[in-house]
């Protein structure tokens, strides 16, 4: 198992030895935004529609992913309560909290670790389909809520419905699931193409979150600082600026608990007595429960301009602290 962790922790250092001996030859914070940018806008969404198109929306209705769903949604529910109610951020930031509370690392993390343990990926695929379809729309919604947001409650819902416009990872994401449930035959030198280019989402996004480390520790105490926002050219429209707490310890402390501990705990009693699901479909969703945060909400905070010092830290520490989490599950379960 140790194995799947290993192109991460090299990938990530990799960032971070590019950004500390400015290899690209620019502003290494310049360069980590760019890189940021084409991972949502370009890469993400092809890796994405490329999935989707060949996916199985039925795999959906499988009693396995209710109790899967349930844990990773109360977590991500409890993440944003806390966020929001007791450490006082505002609604798009307490969105990076709750998907770092729930969302899990599904893909180049929970793949060989399925494969290694399960034999096979298939409860995986499911798991990465409930997260396209359902949870990420309704994170990504909640971090484009802005304070400046009109205020009317008509203009208020109809500023909710045009975000997903927006997206270009819903976007993919609903042309994905389109394709599926058309049955219809993309070209195969476009699959191709689109196949290629969404490999490079998960290199560069860790590459990503690599360089941040170093560049969050060149711009503390003076310039640009590392919670930067993203200017217009956003895929979300203008809006005024929203002001980003600073990450506590104890905030992320609770987030990495909620992930890797009371999320997979949560799953695992939902499977075994409320579901009473056979051994197997039981290890299968503890151990997708209890993968860590997947660096997708990096990547996310970055785009929207939220905090990226919580969302960094929370996808480092949640991956350090799941190792132990998945050694456990299997040592208990299997």
């Amino acid at each position: 198992m140790l194995n799947a962790f290993i192109p991460i922790w090299l990938l990530t250092a990799l960032g971070y030895l590019v950004a500390r001996f400015d290899l690209v030859g620019a502003v290494s914070a310049d360069v980590e935004a760019v890189l940021g940018r084409f991972v949502f806008r370009v890469a993400m969404p092809a890796s994405l529609f490329g999935m989707l198109g060949k996916a199985d929306l039925h795999a959906l209705a499988n009693t396995s992913i209710i109790a899967f769903g349930v844990s990773s949604l109360a977590a991500c529910g409890l993440g944003l309560v806390l966020s929001t109610r007791v450490f006082g951020r505002d609604v798009p930031n307490g969105a990076v909290v709750a998907m770092a509370s729930g969302y899990v690392n599904s893909a180049n993390l929970g793949i060989p670790v399925a494969i290694q343990v399960l034999g096979n990926a298939v409860f995986l695929s499911t798991v990465i389909l409930f997260n396209t379809v359902l949870v990420t729309p309704i994170i990504m919604t909640l971090m484009g809520l802005r304070a400046g947001s009109p205020t009317g409650m008509r203009q208020r819902l109809r500023g909710i419905a045009m975000l997903p416009v927006h997206n270009p990872i819903i976007i993919a994401s609903a042309f994905g699931a389109l394709v599926s449930a058309t049955h219809f035959h993309v070209p195969a030198d476009v699959s191709s193409a689109l196949g290629l280019l969404g490999g490079a989402a998960v290199p560069v996004a860790l590459i990503t979150l690599g360089m941040s480390l170093h560049v969050a520790k060149k711009t503390e105490g003076g310039g640009a600082g590392g919670d930067r926002a993203i200017e217009a050219e956003s895929v979300v429209e203008a809006q005024p600026a929203v002001e980003v707490k600073k990450s506590g310890i104890a905030e992320t402390v609770i987030a990495i608990a909620l992930k890797t501990a009371v999320q997979p705990i949560l799953a695992y009693l939902l499977a075994r007595y409320a579901l009473g699901l056979p051994a197997h479909d039981v290890l299968a969703v503890t151990l997708c429960a209890a993968l860590p945060t997947a660096q997708n909400v990096f990547i996310y905070a970055s785009e929207y301009g939220l905090d990226t010092v919580f969302a960094r830290n929370s996808v480092i520490f949640s991956t350090v602290a799941s190792m132990a989490g998945l050694w456990s599950v299997v040592a208990l379960l299997k």
